[in-house]
């Protein structure tokens, strides 16, 4: 597997693992048909678009590493009490 693709499979830095995953899924069991999986290309929109709000605050106050962690963003989603996208 390349070393971009590892990466982009690797839950450490990919936050939307799991809504790629499942956009993929329906794409290849819709027989790409687009507008069957709108919702699932929403959600992971609204994910990137969360975790990289998240991001961009954890920069500006100097927060190292900028993306949280797995476990980190695990804690953030509990503390939350319902997943925000």
């Amino acid at each position: 597997m390349p070393m971009v693709t590892q990466k982009l499979r690797d839950p450490d830095v990919n936050p939307c693992l799991s809504e790629s995953d499942a956009s993929t899924r329906c794409m290849d069991e819709n027989n790409y048909d687009k507008e069957r999986c709108s919702a699932y290309f929403l959600k992971y929109r609204s994910c990137r678009k969360f975790w990289h709000s998240i991001m961009l605050q954890r920069r500006q106050s100097g927060v190292k590493p900028p993306m949280p962690t797995a476990a980190e963003r695990a804690e953030i989603l509990g503390a939350m009490g319902k997943m925000p996208y």
